[in-house]
């Protein structure tokens, strides 16, 4: 990865903690769900010790559901392994101010065991292994994420009381590229936008979406950890933000039997000098590089859905005419497809439309990079696009529930072979750990048809 200035150096941080301005440093990491968890630290210790010497978490926080609970079948961490510890390693190019809590910075953190090694299976790390991959042949990633969120007028605690039934949206209708719609909560979006920025984000647009009360804030594109990093900070930050206004706002895949909240994953590669791997001058101005990449795409997607849609409910939005794709194909500019050729030149790159706003962004564009690896050391060609309507075209089926592709996953030789056995079976569990969860419910369809009827 290419230096870059911090948004927040330390000397800053030292200066503002001495003049009073800045009392707090928030330590954080991605877990598997892709929530930032960590430590809030008075800031004149975190300069004094934590700074050099990190600081330890529990190594549970890699081997629980995402309510928090302890369940087997995760290697690295049990109870008759004593649930011990993680050191936590601060990524100081990380380091930025929270402007949504006051006189507050935070920054990323790295894992890794009492011996200095990395923990292998943590979300950052494995997308740092598929950089390292990538960066051995002289690329780097370039990565954008449009991630897509549904604002409610009742506050978390109402939500929760209400048992997230009966919200209201902040919007009635449809205000897909309203202004009129994003007017209606200016003072929210406004908020969300200036504060990102403040804290390093440089965003770039903020747009109605289709589901009531559905928007999205878009970023520009950055090297892909510190997208990632970004898109996590946004997510707490939109969060923690919507709930100081009294909001309450989601960013689940499919919220409602309408439109479900996307985050498409646009990736480019680039040399390093900056110039564009994907351009060239063969079909589509597409160069051999991104051909094969591009193929690896296509032959990786169904394996690495996994990493795409995490969740049982992230494959209810894989819907017929739903702007969410079904169809393992490619197309140039064509959303009914779920991987989008879209710019010219050095801004030609490809959009992956399977991610929904539950996503993981270090994991999905891990899989991003593995696939177009695979592709590329595989020397794939890429079929021929989809020229139509990809829903009705006769092409493989992108998976449809989270046990289809978890075996894939589990199964796949391309997995494996790019992530190594110990990462497979981590989130191998991970999945099998939602999947008993649900399995386990009785749901309110179920009492609906049942309760009187049968």
């Amino acid at each position: 990865m290419a230096d870059r200035t911090p948004p927040l150096s330390v000397e800053e941080l030292r200066a503002l903690v001495a003049s009073g301005e800045m009392d707090t440093v928030v330590l954080a990491f991605p877990d598997m769900q892709g929530r930032l968890q960590g430590k809030r630290f008075a800031a004149r210790f975190f300069l004094d010790e934590v700074l050099r010497h990190g600081t330890e978490c529990c190594n549970y926080l890699l081997a629980v559901d995402a309510e928090m609970n302890t369940v087997e079948g995760y290697e690295m961490s049990s109870w008759d392994r004593g649930y011990g510890d993680f050191a936590m390693l601060p990524d100081l190019a990380t380091l930025r101010r929270v402007p949504w809590n006051r006189a507050t910075a935070m920054l990323m953190a790295d894992l890794a065991w009492e011996d200095g090694s990395p923990v292998v299976a943590a979300p950052r790390q494995i997308l740092r292994r598929q950089l390292e991959r990538l960066a051995d042949l002289g690329y780097t990633a370039n990565v954008g994420t449009e991630l897509e969120f549904i604002v409610f007028k009742d506050s978390y605690e109402q939500a929760w009381d209400a048992g997230y039934r009966g919200l209201t949206p902040v919007n009635q209708y449809n205000v897909d590229y309203s202004v009129l719609g994003t007017g209606r909560i200016e003072p929210l979006l406004r908020r969300i936008c200036n504060e990102m920025s403040a804290a390093g984000l440089t965003v770039e647009s903020a747009k109605g979406e289709c589901n009531p009360g559905q928007h999205e804030i878009v970023f520009r594109y950055d090297e892909a950890l510190v997208t990632c990093d970004q898109h996590a900070v946004y997510k707490t930050g939109a969060k923690e933000i919507a709930a100081q206004e009294g909001y309450a706002l989601t960013f689940m895949a499919k919220y409602n039997e309408r439109e479900g909240n996307s985050c498409h994953i646009h990736l480019s590669l680039a040399d390093a000098d900056g110039n564009s791997l994907m351009a060239g001058d063969g079909p589509g101005g597409m160069s051999p590089v991104m051909r094969h990449f591009l193929a690896g795409q296509l032959a990786a997607l169904r394996d690495f859905s996994l990493l795409y849609a995490p969740n049982i409910n992230s494959y209810k939005r894989f819907q017929p005419g739903s702007f969410a794709p079904t169809a393992v194909a490619w197309g140039y500019d064509n959303r009914t497809c779920a991987l989008r050729v879209v710019g010219h030149g050095r801004s030609l790159r490809f959009e992956n439309r399977l991610p929904g706003g539950d996503v993981n962004p270090h994991l999905a564009v891990a899989g991003l990079i593995a696939a177009g690896l695979h592709g590329i050391e595989q020397r794939l060609e890429l079929p021929d696009e989809c020229p139509g309507n990809a829903y009705t075209a006769h092409y493989e089926h992108v998976p449809s529930t989270l046990r289809e592709a978890a075996e894939l996953w589990e199964n796949s030789p391309i997995a494996k072979a790019a992530f190594g056995d110990e990462v497979v079976a981590h989130y191998r569990n991970m999945a099998r750990v939602e999947l008993d969860a649900f399995d386990a419910a009785v749901t309110d369809w179920e009492l609906r048809r049942s309760f009187e009827r049968m």
